[in-house]
């Protein structure tokens, strides 16, 4: 049975009751890697996240209720979708003046947009949170 180990040292495989071998350490494919678990967890979270984009069903969507968004509108929209990301929310609803988004936080992308009076039953499923965008 090979023992496994997580330092740089030789593991120890015990090959009889009372002898016991030097085996070298697994090659573990990061050749040349030093990043510590900190670092790379840093260079994720400081990483710019990708820009919202829209969904073909979305695009329909807004093109049929003839509702156009602005660059400032998609900086809202971006801003409101890394706030719930922060949250660890996966789907959500937001909230824009009279328009409605549901996005999928963890896609960045708006799956479908409604206004004031496209929302007849006035309910939403399969979302985890919303957020008003001001």
């Amino acid at each position: 049975m090979e023992a496994k180990s997580l330092t740089h040292q030789p593991a120890i495989t015990l090959t009889s009751r009372t002898t016991a071998q030097a085996v070298p350490p697994r090659n573990t494919g990061l050749k040349n890697s030093r990043l510590s678990f900190e670092e790379m967890l840093q260079r994720e979270v400081h990483q710019q996240p990708q820009p919202v984009k829209l969904s073909a069903h979305a695009e329909k969507r807004l093109a049929e209720r003839n509702i156009s968004l602005t660059e400032a509108d998609f900086n809202k929209i971006n801003k409101a979708v890394q706030q719930a990301a922060t949250k660890g929310s996966r789907d959500s609803l937001l909230i824009y003046g009279d328009l409605t988004l549901v996005t999928s936080i963890i896609n960045r992308t708006v799956v479908t947009a409604m206004d004031r009076g496209s929302m007849s039953e006035h309910v939403f499923t399969n979302i985890d949170s919303a957020v008003f965008i001001k």
